[in-house]
Protein backbone atom coordinates (compact mmCIF):
# COMPACT_ATOMS: atom_id res chain seq x y z
CA UNK A 1 0.00 0.00 0.00
CA UNK A 2 1.62 3.52 -1.03
CA UNK A 3 2.18 5.71 2.08
CA UNK A 4 0.43 9.27 1.37
CA UNK A 5 2.59 12.35 0.47
CA UNK A 6 4.06 14.41 3.09
CA UNK A 7 2.07 17.61 3.90
CA UNK A 8 4.68 19.91 2.14
CA UNK A 9 4.64 17.77 -1.22
CA UNK A 10 3.02 19.32 -4.35
CA UNK A 11 0.17 16.71 -5.71
CA UNK A 12 -1.56 17.44 -8.92
CA UNK A 13 -5.79 16.29 -9.06
CA UNK A 14 -5.13 12.60 -10.63
CA UNK A 15 -2.78 11.58 -7.14
CA UNK A 16 0.69 11.68 -8.76
CA UNK A 17 4.34 13.21 -7.21
CA UNK A 18 6.59 14.51 -9.42
CA UNK A 19 9.69 12.32 -8.81
CA UNK A 20 11.80 15.23 -7.84
CA UNK A 21 11.03 18.63 -6.81
CA UNK A 22 12.42 21.48 -9.14
CA UNK A 23 15.27 23.35 -7.75
CA UNK A 24 14.05 26.56 -8.29
CA UNK A 25 10.37 27.86 -10.33
CA UNK A 26 8.10 30.84 -11.05
CA UNK A 27 4.77 31.13 -9.79
CA UNK A 28 3.34 29.04 -12.33
CA UNK A 29 5.84 26.44 -11.15
CA UNK A 30 8.22 26.48 -14.69
CA UNK A 31 11.29 24.93 -13.42
CA UNK A 32 14.04 27.38 -13.88
CA UNK A 33 17.25 25.49 -12.90
CA UNK A 34 18.20 22.02 -12.42
CA UNK A 35 16.76 18.95 -13.22
CA UNK A 36 13.38 18.73 -15.24
CA UNK A 37 10.46 17.24 -13.59
CA UNK A 38 8.74 14.20 -14.44
CA UNK A 39 5.82 14.96 -17.22
CA UNK A 40 2.55 13.57 -15.84
CA UNK A 41 0.10 11.74 -17.97
CA UNK A 42 -2.90 13.93 -19.25
CA UNK A 43 -5.41 14.19 -16.99
CA UNK A 44 -9.27 16.45 -18.25
CA UNK A 45 -9.50 18.18 -14.36
CA UNK A 46 -5.68 19.81 -14.71
CA UNK A 47 -4.90 20.02 -18.74
CA UNK A 48 -1.53 21.68 -17.96
CA UNK A 49 0.06 19.23 -14.77
CA UNK A 50 3.81 18.75 -15.57
CA UNK A 51 3.77 20.20 -18.64
CA UNK A 52 5.72 23.16 -19.71
CA UNK A 53 2.87 25.40 -22.18
CA UNK A 54 4.04 27.19 -25.02
CA UNK A 55 1.60 30.13 -24.45
CA UNK A 56 3.19 33.35 -24.10
CA UNK A 57 0.86 34.29 -21.08
CA UNK A 58 1.51 31.16 -18.72
CA UNK A 59 -0.38 28.27 -17.69
CA UNK A 60 -3.56 30.61 -16.36
CA UNK A 61 -3.55 32.51 -19.20
CA UNK A 62 -3.77 29.26 -21.44
CA UNK A 63 -6.40 28.06 -19.89
CA UNK A 64 -8.22 31.84 -20.25
CA UNK A 65 -7.62 31.22 -24.48
CA UNK A 66 -9.09 28.00 -24.42
CA UNK A 67 -12.09 28.61 -22.40
CA UNK A 68 -12.27 31.74 -24.98
CA UNK A 69 -12.00 29.73 -27.91
CA UNK A 70 -8.65 31.17 -29.26
CA UNK A 71 -5.99 29.71 -30.65
CA UNK A 72 -3.23 28.05 -28.47
CA UNK A 73 0.68 28.80 -28.82
CA UNK A 74 -0.40 32.40 -30.83
CA UNK A 75 1.03 35.74 -30.30
CA UNK A 76 -0.76 37.70 -28.11
CA UNK A 77 -2.37 41.11 -29.78
CA UNK A 78 -0.11 43.54 -30.72
CA UNK A 79 2.86 41.51 -30.95
CA UNK A 80 4.96 41.69 -34.00
CA UNK A 81 3.32 40.60 -37.19
CA UNK A 82 -0.22 40.40 -35.78
CA UNK A 83 -3.08 41.35 -37.73
CA UNK A 84 -5.69 44.45 -37.08
CA UNK A 85 -8.62 42.01 -36.96
CA UNK A 86 -7.54 38.72 -35.24
CA UNK A 87 -5.48 37.33 -32.82
CA UNK A 88 -2.08 36.07 -34.26
CA UNK A 89 -1.51 38.20 -36.81
CA UNK A 90 -4.21 36.41 -39.30
CA UNK A 91 -6.18 39.07 -41.01
CA UNK A 92 -9.90 39.03 -41.41
CA UNK A 93 -11.55 38.24 -44.09
CA UNK A 94 -11.47 41.12 -47.06
CA UNK A 95 -8.49 42.78 -45.65
CA UNK A 96 -5.40 42.90 -47.80
CA UNK A 97 -2.54 41.35 -46.08
CA UNK A 98 0.41 43.52 -44.91
CA UNK A 99 3.50 43.56 -46.32
CA UNK A 100 3.26 42.00 -49.41
CA UNK A 101 4.71 42.63 -52.97
CA UNK A 102 1.57 42.56 -54.92
CA UNK A 103 0.26 46.49 -54.19
CA UNK A 104 4.34 47.71 -54.71
CA UNK A 105 3.66 46.70 -58.03
CA UNK A 106 0.47 48.07 -58.73
CA UNK A 107 1.35 51.45 -57.40
CA UNK A 108 4.58 51.15 -59.46
CA UNK A 109 1.97 50.77 -62.96
CA UNK A 110 0.48 53.57 -61.91
CA UNK A 111 2.93 55.95 -61.33
CA UNK A 112 5.13 54.77 -64.61
CA UNK A 113 2.20 57.48 -66.94
CA UNK A 114 2.89 59.75 -64.27
CA UNK A 115 6.90 59.77 -64.44
CA UNK A 116 6.80 59.58 -68.37
CA UNK A 117 4.62 62.78 -68.67
CA UNK A 118 6.99 64.63 -66.33
CA UNK A 119 9.94 63.29 -68.18
CA UNK A 120 8.87 64.57 -71.47
CA UNK A 121 7.67 67.63 -70.01
CA UNK A 122 11.17 68.63 -68.26
CA UNK A 123 12.56 67.33 -71.74
CA UNK A 124 10.76 69.88 -73.74
CA UNK A 125 11.38 72.51 -71.30
CA UNK A 126 14.85 72.36 -71.47
CA UNK A 127 14.98 71.95 -75.23
CA UNK A 128 12.75 75.22 -75.50
CA UNK A 129 14.81 77.41 -73.30
CA UNK A 130 18.08 75.62 -72.22
CA UNK A 131 19.88 73.23 -74.16
CA UNK A 132 18.74 71.63 -77.39
CA UNK A 133 20.34 68.61 -79.61
CA UNK A 134 19.98 68.97 -83.72
CA UNK A 135 20.93 66.27 -86.05
CA UNK A 136 22.83 67.36 -88.75
CA UNK A 137 21.00 66.22 -92.26
CA UNK A 138 23.17 67.45 -94.71
CA UNK A 139 26.95 68.47 -96.06
CA UNK A 140 27.45 72.17 -95.97
CA UNK A 141 29.47 72.15 -93.05
CA UNK A 142 31.58 69.26 -94.12
CA UNK A 143 34.34 68.74 -92.73
CA UNK A 144 33.21 70.48 -89.51
CA UNK A 145 30.14 68.39 -88.95
CA UNK A 146 29.17 65.23 -91.03
CA UNK A 147 26.02 64.09 -92.20
CA UNK A 148 24.20 62.28 -89.00
CA UNK A 149 26.42 63.89 -86.64
CA UNK A 150 24.31 65.70 -83.39
CA UNK A 151 25.44 68.80 -81.92
CA UNK A 152 24.34 70.69 -78.83
CA UNK A 153 22.66 74.02 -79.16
CA UNK A 154 23.37 76.84 -76.03
CA UNK A 155 20.63 78.61 -76.37
CA UNK A 156 21.49 81.25 -73.52
CA UNK A 157 24.85 82.13 -75.79
CA UNK A 158 23.64 85.26 -76.98
CA UNK A 159 21.19 86.68 -74.23
CA UNK A 160 24.33 87.34 -71.53
CA UNK A 161 26.96 87.93 -75.21
CA UNK A 162 27.02 88.71 -78.32
CA UNK A 163 27.70 86.84 -81.46
CA UNK A 164 31.46 86.91 -82.68
CA UNK A 165 32.99 85.92 -86.06
CA UNK A 166 33.61 81.95 -86.48
CA UNK A 167 31.06 80.87 -84.07
CA UNK A 168 28.78 77.78 -85.36
CA UNK A 169 24.87 78.94 -85.12
CA UNK A 170 22.28 77.52 -85.76
CA UNK A 171 19.05 80.02 -86.88
CA UNK A 172 15.68 80.41 -88.60
CA UNK A 173 15.63 79.81 -92.17
CA UNK A 174 14.67 82.62 -93.85
CA UNK A 175 13.72 80.68 -96.98
CA UNK A 176 10.55 78.74 -95.10
CA UNK A 177 7.50 80.44 -94.19
CA UNK A 178 5.75 78.95 -90.94
CA UNK A 179 3.72 76.28 -91.02
CA UNK A 180 -0.05 76.78 -90.17
CA UNK A 181 -1.41 73.53 -90.57
CA UNK A 182 0.38 71.47 -88.03
CA UNK A 183 -1.89 69.39 -85.55
CA UNK A 184 -1.66 70.04 -81.48
CA UNK A 185 -0.09 66.05 -81.75
CA UNK A 186 1.85 66.15 -84.27
CA UNK A 187 3.30 69.82 -82.66
CA UNK A 188 4.22 67.54 -79.47
CA UNK A 189 5.46 64.61 -81.44
CA UNK A 190 7.70 66.78 -83.10
CA UNK A 191 8.92 68.26 -80.01
CA UNK A 192 9.60 65.45 -77.79
CA UNK A 193 11.32 64.05 -81.01
CA UNK A 194 13.89 67.12 -81.25
CA UNK A 195 14.00 67.13 -77.50
CA UNK A 196 15.58 63.89 -77.66
CA UNK A 197 18.18 64.86 -80.91
CA UNK A 198 16.44 62.18 -82.99
CA UNK A 199 14.99 65.43 -85.42
CA UNK A 200 15.79 69.13 -86.21
CA UNK A 201 12.95 71.59 -87.41
CA UNK A 202 13.13 72.26 -90.97
CA UNK A 203 12.94 75.68 -90.90
CA UNK A 204 16.33 75.07 -88.98
CA UNK A 205 19.80 75.87 -90.67
CA UNK A 206 23.20 75.38 -89.11
CA UNK A 207 26.47 77.72 -90.31
CA UNK A 208 29.17 79.62 -89.47
CA UNK A 209 28.92 83.45 -88.46
CA UNK A 210 31.82 85.15 -91.50
CA UNK A 211 30.85 88.40 -90.77
CA UNK A 212 29.16 91.26 -88.12
CA UNK A 213 26.87 93.69 -88.43
CA UNK A 214 28.87 97.10 -89.86
CA UNK A 215 31.49 94.54 -91.24
CA UNK A 216 31.69 94.69 -95.65
CA UNK A 217 32.42 91.14 -96.75
CA UNK A 218 33.38 90.56 -100.50
CA UNK A 219 34.85 86.72 -101.95
CA UNK A 220 37.23 87.52 -104.76
CA UNK A 221 39.64 84.83 -106.03
CA UNK A 222 38.45 81.96 -103.75
CA UNK A 223 38.98 84.25 -100.73
CA UNK A 224 36.89 85.59 -98.06
CA UNK A 225 37.38 89.58 -97.31
CA UNK A 226 36.47 91.66 -94.46
CA UNK A 227 37.06 95.10 -94.64
CA UNK A 228 39.05 94.58 -97.65
CA UNK A 229 41.36 92.24 -94.98
CA UNK A 230 42.13 88.26 -96.10
CA UNK A 231 40.07 86.02 -93.64
CA UNK A 232 41.74 83.02 -92.32
CA UNK A 233 39.74 80.05 -92.51
CA UNK A 234 41.51 76.91 -91.31
CA UNK A 235 38.03 75.17 -90.61
CA UNK A 236 36.90 75.04 -94.85
CA UNK A 237 37.06 71.56 -96.52
CA UNK A 238 39.41 71.11 -98.91
CA UNK A 239 39.51 71.61 -102.44
CA UNK A 240 36.20 74.37 -101.76
CA UNK A 241 35.26 76.80 -104.36
CA UNK A 242 33.88 80.18 -103.94
CA UNK A 243 32.38 82.17 -106.39
CA UNK A 244 33.11 85.79 -105.98
CA UNK A 245 30.70 87.84 -104.31
CA UNK A 246 29.95 91.35 -103.21
CA UNK A 247 31.11 93.08 -101.63
CA UNK A 248 28.35 93.48 -99.41
CA UNK A 249 27.60 95.48 -96.34
CA UNK A 250 25.68 93.67 -93.58
CA UNK A 251 23.84 95.96 -91.21
CA UNK A 252 23.94 96.47 -87.98
CA UNK A 253 22.06 93.97 -85.84
CA UNK A 254 22.37 91.19 -88.31
CA UNK A 255 25.66 88.75 -89.26
CA UNK A 256 26.53 87.13 -92.16
CA UNK A 257 26.68 83.04 -92.40
CA UNK A 258 28.31 80.47 -95.04
CA UNK A 259 28.86 77.01 -94.41
CA UNK A 260 32.52 75.57 -94.13
CA UNK A 261 31.47 73.57 -97.33
CA UNK A 262 31.97 76.38 -99.53
CA UNK A 263 31.19 74.20 -102.68
CA UNK A 264 27.64 72.63 -101.47
CA UNK A 265 26.32 75.59 -99.19
CA UNK A 266 22.94 77.94 -99.75
CA UNK A 267 23.73 80.47 -97.11
CA UNK A 268 23.88 84.27 -96.92
CA UNK A 269 25.21 84.06 -100.13
CA UNK A 270 21.92 83.19 -101.30
CA UNK A 271 19.44 84.01 -99.13
CA UNK A 272 21.17 87.18 -97.08
CA UNK A 273 22.01 88.12 -93.70
CA UNK A 274 20.46 86.93 -90.78
CA UNK A 275 18.66 88.90 -88.08
CA UNK A 276 20.54 88.55 -84.91
CA UNK A 277 17.00 87.72 -83.30
CA UNK A 278 16.89 84.99 -85.43
CA UNK A 279 19.47 82.90 -84.40
CA UNK A 280 18.63 79.87 -82.20
CA UNK A 281 21.59 79.57 -80.38
CA UNK A 282 25.28 78.42 -80.52
CA UNK A 283 26.69 75.02 -81.55
CA UNK A 284 29.26 74.27 -79.11
CA UNK A 285 29.68 70.09 -79.41
CA UNK A 286 29.45 67.52 -81.27
CA UNK A 287 27.91 64.50 -79.07
CA UNK A 288 27.38 61.93 -81.52
CA UNK A 289 28.77 59.57 -82.76
CA UNK A 290 31.14 58.52 -79.83
CA UNK A 291 34.00 58.69 -82.38
CA UNK A 292 33.41 61.97 -83.20
CA UNK A 293 33.20 63.54 -79.62
CA UNK A 294 34.47 67.47 -79.34
CA UNK A 295 33.88 71.17 -79.13
CA UNK A 296 33.28 73.57 -81.61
Amino acid sequence: MTSPPPPDSPQDPSGRVPTRLPTGGDVDGEALSGEVPSIAPFSPADPFAGRRPRFLGGPKKMAEAVEAGEAVGAAEPGAEGAGPSEPGGVPAAGEPKRGGKKGSGRSFWKELPILIVVALVVAVLIKTFLIQAFFIPSGSMNDTLLEGDRVMVNKLAYRFGDPARGDVIVFNSPMLADGDGETIFGALVRHVAESLGLSSPDSALIKRIIALGGETIEVRGNQVYIDGEPLDEPYLKEGSFMPDYGPFSVPEGWVFVMGDNRSSSSDSRVFGPIEEGEIVGRAFARVWPPSRWGGL
